[in-house]
């Protein structure tokens, strides 16, 4: 807290100043926790969705985040209770991984493609800063094979930040190819820079984001992988383009719900120390705002709008709408005329993927 008042605000204050003015006022740690009922209530409606695959500090994590104040023992207690399956499945060994350093936020982002949803149509393609590990875009889309369109993730990102990293480090692909370019561009006036403001590589050695997926799917993904393995076992799904678009129209808008609501746990949870002393620990977006707490500074560069601008002009960006148009709107017609509703959970969605298809595949 003294830290943060004196980076943020010019306000020094000693420790035990600090301590006497929160007694004056009244301020003290939270011991008004939220009420048992409360908290089983949240938790068993996690556990309808991908909440299923959360262990017990992640789960903790996702209650603090809207607004749950509960005990981590209590959250552990209660998962186990409500999940023993899930509990028992979630004990796994723990791989061996390589040392990591980076210098400070915005000095390497790593991006990647996580591809074990693009066979049913839905691509999802993710940066994630070095140094904070802070997530800095996660989207999901028709393609992740579109080099205009990853490097417009790339290009809203600088201009949401105000700025471009010192490097981007990605996989061999083509699909960032104007990532590169763009990076490099923006870079074009750093002749004095000994390291290339790109690097590619294998993408199995993009360690950061590697790491991060495998998080993914073990929080979040893997409940969507086994429902849409479920309906191509048992039938409901062939690989073809329109069953591919419905399953766009049907999941991909709940799909980044859960993607945003997962990046936002993530990046305001706690990271644990680890032996690797070079990595930081704590919440990665304060690591990224405040890195002057970790003694490192901020790495980004800040981009012009003339720059910006002149990169825009060679992206596409996604659409409102998530799938084909003309499917988009016989989906919508047939909702309308059905007098449905868009899904609010998975389950609704598989059922109007399900209605959508025969009544499609009847007309033709």
């Amino acid at each position: 807290m003294r830290s943060v008042l004196s980076s943020r605000h010019s306000f020094d204050v000693s420790e035990r100043h600090l301590k006497r003015i929160l007694r004056e006022r009244g301020l003290s740690r939270r011991k008004n926790y939220s009420s048992l009922v409360d908290l089983v209530d949240f938790i068993r409606n996690q556990l309808q969705s991908s909440g299923q695959l959360h262990g017990y500090r992640w789960m903790y994590a996702k209650c603090r985040e809207k607004g749950l104040r509960v005990r981590k023992e209590d959250v552990r207690v209660a998962l186990k209770e409500l999940d023993p399956t899930g509990v028992s499945v979630r004990r796994a060994r723990r791989l061996r991984r390589r040392n990591y350093f980076a210098k400070g936020p915005n000095f390497i982002w790593h991006l990647d493609s996580y591809d074990k949803l693009k066979p049913y149509g839905i691509c999802i393609n993710g940066c994630i800063d070095g140094f904070s590990r802070k997530i800095i875009w996660l989207n999901t889309y028709t393609t992740s094979s579109d080099p205009k369109l990853i490097g417009g993730y790339y290009i809203e990102a600088v201009e949401r930040l105000g700025g471009y990293p010192r490097v981007v480090r990605g996989d061999l692909g083509t699909e960032n190819g104007h990532v590169r370019d763009f990076q490099r561009f923006f870079h074009i006036n750093h002749a004095d820079e000994s390291l290339d403001s790109y690097l590619d590589g294998a993408s199995t050695a993009n360690q950061r984001i590697e790491y991060w997926w495998g998080f993914l799917r073990k929080e979040c993904m893997e409940f969507w992988i086994c429902l849409f393995a479920e309906l191509r076992d048992n039938g409901y799904f062939a690989g073809g383009f329109l069953d591919k678009s419905l399953l766009q129209f049907c999941c991909m808008g709940l799909i980044q719900d859960e993607l945003d609501d997962t990046a936002q746990v993530w990046n305001t949870h706690t990271i644990r120390p680890s032996k690797n002393i070079s990595n930081p620990s704590g919440r990665p977006s304060v690591m990224y705002g405040l890195p002057e707490l970790y003694l490192t500074r901020d790495f980004l560069t800040s981009s012009d709008t003339e720059s910006i601008q002149f990169c825009k002009n060679e992206c596409t960006f996604r659409r409102p709408i998530p799938c084909d148009p003309d499917v988009n709107e016989l989906c919508n017609t047939i909702i309308s005329e059905s007098h449905l509703s868009l899904p609010k959970d998975p389950y609704q969605a598989v059922n109007l993927y399900m209605h959508l298809r025969d009544v499609i595949r009847s007309l033709l």
